[in-house]
């Protein structure tokens, strides 16, 4: 009977202790997934395993950086068009917790942020914290092309690019600098031959396969999935920028290769050339882009950009192109208004649109407008005396921004074709003397304007 009883008892208590096991286990399991990284959320009705790691991941990221009062913002573009759909609802609602992970929980291999360059100067202490958090990292740097123009400082490296990375999710950093043009640009991600080229898929970031420039974001401080995140105001601006963002830099070793054959200009005269011919395509960039019109630098100004960055003194005026799809009927009122009259308008907006305003000092500003077909672009001329038709015949180009006289503008993505239709194989020779209706390697005759319509096509004031 004894016996019986003691084995009751130690039953009982080995019943007791399996309980109290089963409860340590049950009130525990939460706190220790999230100290050893593993993939459990705290924002309700957020699913288990891979969805929930992105979260987390993030979630630590957020708490190294904010522990660092570094300032970043968030420029994932899958999230970024999940938040758009959504941007009315967000910024109104309250901060209390998330009913499910929606944005953070998205399936992707990263996450990605900005940083300003200018606002975080202590990188190694966020390293530690962040090892101590459990992440890698990796560091991108790379020469900063603002200093190429100047010999001495040539070479000199600036990050460009983080990675931290923890379980099976990455944290993309991506660094901006503002530039003399009074935007931001980010640099190309080129990986060194002694970076690990398998530390995640580089191959699948959203940025860094090529430098891009991008306007000053004004940005918002909302609540997303349980997590407070700075975002770009208008998410779908932002957006659309970063799809047309390529950045071209002005090829400083070719133009001081340029120099030592042909030395530079640097007469009075041509010094005030180029000061007045800055200061004018200022003045059309700003009447231009107030009235959301794209443009980019054409004919010699584009020649001068590329062969030698700057402008060609001789050349005495500045050139920019237009999509004739972009033109607006209020453009010549627009730049009259700026202080800049009209000097002539040529052909009509089905056909051959030239303007011309006059700056100051007989400083001129021609704005062609380019033309669309099948395989080919093509811009018209008139010649007034004659009514004579010419047209200007270029493959066909995609714009990217550049910076040409400390301003953000757009140039042909594709330079060298497009000048080379202009100026022919020997567009690195300079020429003091052309002829507009026979010297470009891409001029037709297209015919003659009737009579009749002179007085529309031909105006001269």
């Amino acid at each position: 009977m004894q016996k019986i009883y003691k084995n009751a008892v130690l039953a009982l208590l080995c019943l007791a202790s399996l309980v109290f096991l089963l409860f340590q286990l049950y009130y525990y399991r939460p706190r220790l997934s999230q100290k050893n990284g593993t993939a459990f959320s705290k924002v309700r009705g957020s699913q288990l395993g891979q969805d929930s790691t992105r979260w987390h991941v993030v979630r630590k990221f957020l708490g190294a950086i904010s522990s660092h009062n570094i300032p970043v913002y968030l420029i994932d573009p899958l999230i970024l068009g999940l938040i758009d759909k959504d941007i009315e609802q967000i910024r109104s609602s309250p901060d209390g917790p998330s009913p499910e992970c929606k944005y953070f929980c998205a399936p992707r291999d990263f996450t990605t942020f900005a940083l300003l360059d200018k606002t975080w100067k202590h990188e190694a202490s966020l390293f530690r914290t962040a090892e101590k958090m459990g992440f890698q990292w990796l560091k991108i740097i790379n020469k900063d092309p603002r200093l190429d123009g100047i010999d001495d400082l040539t070479g000199i490296e600036i990050p460009l690019h983080y990675i931290f990375k923890l379980a099976s999710h990455a944290i993309h950093l991506v660094v901006f600098y503002e530039r003399s043009g009074n935007y931001l640009w980010h640099g190309p991600l080129r990986l060194k031959q002694r970076l690990d080229r398998k530390f995640v898929p580089f191959r699948k970031l959203h940025f860094g396969r090529y430098p891009g420039a991008y306007e000053k974001p004004e940005l918002l401080l909302v609540s997303i999935d349980d997590l407070k995140v700075q975002i770009p105001k208008n998410p779908s601006s932002f957006l659309e920028e970063m799809s047309q963002s390529r950045f071209l830099e002005c090829r400083y070793r070719e133009a001081r290769a340029f120099f030592q054959l042909y030395p530079d200009d640097v007469s009075l005269d041509a010094v005030e050339f180029r000061k007045k011919a800055k200061s004018l395509l200022h003045l059309a960039a700003s009447t231009l882009n107030r009235l959301g019109v794209k443009f980019w630098l054409s004919s010699g100004t584009c020649l001068g950009w590329y062969r030698q960055c700057n402008v060609i003194p001789h050349s005495k005026d500045v050139d920019l192109g237009i999509f004739i799809r972009d033109y607006k009927p209020d453009i010549i009122t627009a730049f009259q208004k700026a202080g800049l009259p009209l000097k002539h308008k040529f052909g009509k907006v089905e056909d051959s649109l030239e303007l011309s305003f006059q700056g100051k000092d007989d400083v001129k500003l021609d704005i062609f407008f380019f033309y669309e077909e099948d395989d080919y672009i093509w811009n018209g001329g008139t010649q007034a005396k004659s009514g004579k038709k010419f047209k200007y015949l270029f493959p066909k180009f995609t714009l990217c921004w550049t910076e040409f006289v400390e301003l953000k503008v757009h140039v042909p993505c594709e330079t060298l074709q497009y000048v080379e239709a202009n100026y022919g194989p020997y567009w690195k020779v300079p020429v003091k003397t052309w002829d507009w209706k026979s010297s470009p390697s891409n001029v037709q005759h297209n015919g003659v304007w009737p009579v009749d319509e002179w007085d529309n096509v031909i105006q001269i004031y």
